[in-house]
């Protein structure tokens, strides 16, 4: 009677969802300090003093904040937004070719409807990936295929990647840095991914476009570097959230930033405003607009989440567990004991540990652990991780 495709996608929520509501449910029964949640990445350190300053001078001193902005989203925000960006990157940013978005899944959902022009099109991603790449694709009406995951650096593997092109290939999404990883992928990456992209586009007579999705950008570590990708490769749309870099994920701004290298870049940037104005995606937060504008270039402090996973990593892998070591992002990828990450994280699950199982991030036999908690917590948990351990001795 409905639509069985859009109910199917309503009963069945992602595990990382379902295990984060099955520990609101345990903590009420069990008590808070029992239930050691890893599953969201749902940032714990406090959003810049800064940021909610800035919201309460608007909120006390603009008349028109709540007031409709254009559908793309200001131009002032837009203006600013860009000006970071090319001061920053190197790289020429267009405010008129940057779309306001609620988010990143706005961004990409918004990307990829304006790119899919027929069923037999492909996105393609790289793993691990975000899970919801595939239902995001696929709703654009899109095939979603993705390359294996590289398992000693977590890099691209090019051989795997060139044997997934086709002529149908409509755009690569990549992620850096990574969810469920951490790892930042290097400038040699995106050099090569820049070659192989533009060899197969010209021999395709089509542009493949690089989707950089990069809410974890500023979330990084040390001295890390993390490439601007329209650096490297010139058909490239930037969708970005600020969720992470300021914590404000319930807030749901961010913005796409179409390249103005781009083959047909304007073609693209009105194709994009008529897939946000088609899914209802015009006017993001007018409120939040103007709080970016005014705050751009600020972030968030990683302290603790390098923390978490440096505990985490010398625990874990005195136990044996093989960790990548993430340079970035709030997540640590574990490959399980015997392969099956399903049970492994079942078993933890009954001491209370609750870890996502990373099979539909493309990482079949591994789990992904969120460190964007308190570090009290990830002391509290380490014994029973031994405990867990225990299990498969």
């Amino acid at each position: 009677m409905y639509n069985k495709k859009m109910y199917n996608l309503g009963a069945s929520r992602s595990v990382i969802r379902e295990l984060f509501e099955y520990g609101n449910m345990l903590k009420s029964q069990i008590g808070e300090d029992k239930v050691f949640d890893f599953t969201l990445g749902n940032p714990s350190v406090p959003t810049p003093s800064d940021v909610n300053e800035c919201i309460k001078r608007l909120v006390d001193t603009d008349l028109s904040i709540h007031a409709y902005t254009s559908a793309p989203g200001n131009l002032s925000t837009r203006k600013a937004i860009a000006d970071y960006l090319s001061t920053t990157h190197g790289v020429e940013v267009d405010p008129t070719l940057m779309y306001m978005t609620t988010g990143a899944a706005a961004a990409l959902t918004i990307t990829l409807n304006a790119i899919v022009e027929s069923p037999q099109d492909e996105i393609l991603a790289i793993a691990p990936f975000f899970p919801e790449y595939r239902v995001f694709s696929e709703g654009a009406g899109a095939k979603f295929g993705y390359v294996e995951m590289d398992e000693e650096g977590y890099q691209i593997d090019f051989d795997k990647l060139e044997a997934m092109l086709t002529p149908n290939t409509r755009a690569v999404i990549i992620n850096s840095p990574n969810n469920p990883s951490g790892i930042v992928y290097s400038e040699d990456t995106l050099i090569k991914l820049s070659s192989i992209l533009t060899r197969y586009s010209e021999q395709y007579s089509h542009p493949i476009i690089l989707i950089a999705d990069e809410p974890y950008r500023e979330v990084i570590f040390g001295d890390v570097v993390v490439p601007y990708p329209m650096k490297y490769y010139k058909d490239t749309v930037v969708c970005y959230s600020y969720s992470k870099s300021l914590c404000l994920p319930g807030e749901r701004i961010g913005y796409i930033a179409v390249s103005p290298s781009l083959t047909e870049a304007q073609s693209l940037y009105l194709c994009i405003c008529g897939a946000g104005r088609s899914l209802g995606y015009v006017c993001a937060s007018s409120l939040f607009q103007k709080v970016i504008e005014s705050t751009v270039g600020l972030h968030s402090d990683n302290s603790v989440y390098q923390q978490n996973r440096d505990i985490l990593i010398r625990e874990l892998s005195s136990l044996g567990l093989k960790c990548a070591n993430p340079d970035g992002a709030f997540y640590l990828l574990v490959k399980v004991p015997d392969g099956d990450s399903i049970e492994f994280a079942g078993k933890a699950k009954q001491l209370g540990l609750l870890i996502v199982p990373a099979d539909s991030f493309g990482a079949k036999g591994y789990v992904r652990i969120a460190t964007c908690v308190s570090t009290d917590m990830v002391r509290r948990s380490i014994p029973y991780f031994h405990q867990l351990m225990e299990m498969y001795r």
